[in-house]
C-alpha cells in the first residue's frame, strides 16, 4: 500500500539507536520523515494522530509492551501499519513469539547495519524477514512448548494444494487469517482449516514456525541452493 511522504516510527528508549536507525531509513531506504517514540502509550499516541505512517519499528523492551500481546494490539488497532521488532533480545522464544503475534519482522540489535537495512527493505517489499537463527531447522525444533515436538521440514513440500501456497504467500506476507480471508474471497473459518493443513505439512503447530519454514525455502531460493 502506498503511503504519503513514507513516513515511519520508532519506538525505542535508546535516543542513539533512533537516530541510527532514522539515518538508515531516510539514507537508504527513501523515507522522508520519521517519528520518534520513547513508550508504548506515545507510540500509540502518534499512531491515531499520524494514520499514513507505513512502518513501524519496536523494541520489545520498550516502556509499556508487555510481551507478544502489546504487538497483537498495534496490528489489531493498525492493520495497515507494517511492524518491525528490532531488539536486544535474541532469544527465540521472544522472536516466535513475536512472529506470532503478527509483526513482519524480527532483527536483533546484534546484527551489522547492513544486514539492518537488508532486513528493513525485505520487510518494506512486503516480505517477512526471519534471523538466520530461526530459519535453521534445529532452532525451531528445539524451541520447545512454543512448537511442536515435531521436527519442520527442511524445506516446503511439493505436495502441498494450490490453496496451501497461496495462504503461505499470504503468511509471509504478514497477513493476518482475516486478512487472508478477505484477500482469497474465503471466509475466515475456510482459512483456518487451510492454515491446520498446512501447518500438518509443514510439520509444524505455529504461524511463526511456518513462516520460519517458508522463509527457509524463500531464503535458498534466493541463494540458488
Amino acid at each position: 500500500m502506498d503511503k504519503p511522504r513514507r513516513a515511519a516510527l520508532i519506538a525505542d528508549p535508546d535516543e542513539y539507536f533512533r537516530l541510527a536507525v532514522e539515518t538508515i531509513l531516510t539514507t537508504r531506504l527513501g523515507f522522508s520523515v520519521v517519528y520518534h517514540a520513547t513508550t508504548l502509550d506515545e507510540a500509540f499516541d502518534h499512531l491515531i494522530r499520524q494514520p499514513h505512517t507505513w512502518l513501524s519499528v519496536f523494541e520489545l523492551n520498550l516502556p509499556g509492551v508487555q510481551g507478544a500481546s502489546s504487538l497483537t494490539g498495534v496490528r489489531d488497532c493498525f492493520p495497515g501499519v507494517l511492524v518491525a521488532v528490532v531488539s536486544t533480545s535474541v532469544r527465540r522464544h521472544d522472536i516466535l513469539m513475536a512472529l506470532d503475534a503478527g509483526a513482519h519482522g524480527y532483527v536483533p540489535k546484534n546484527e551489522s547495519p547492513n544486514e539492518l537495512t537488508l532486513a528493513l527493505k525485505m520487510i518494506v517489499d512486503g516480505r517477512i524477514y526471519v534471523p538466520p537463527s530461526i530459519v535453521s531447522t534445529a532452532s525451531l525444533a528445539t524451541e520447545g512448548p512454543v512448537l511442536s515436538a515435531k521436527p519442520s521440514k527442511t524445506s516446503v513440500p511439493d505436495d502441498l494444494t494450490p490453496r496451501q501456497r497461496e495462504v503461505l504467500e499470504l503468511l509471509l506476507k504478514g497477513k493476518s487469517n482475516k486478512e487472508i480471508a478477505r484477500t482469497l474471497s474465503l471466509g475466515e473459518g475456510t482459512i483456518k482449516v487451510h492454515m491446520a493443513g498446512l501447518f500438518r505439512a509443514l510439520g509444524v503447530n505455529t504461524r511463526a514456525a511456518a513462516a520460519a519454514a517458508g522463509a527457509q525455502q524463500f531464503h535458498l531460493r534466493e541463494s540458488g541452493m
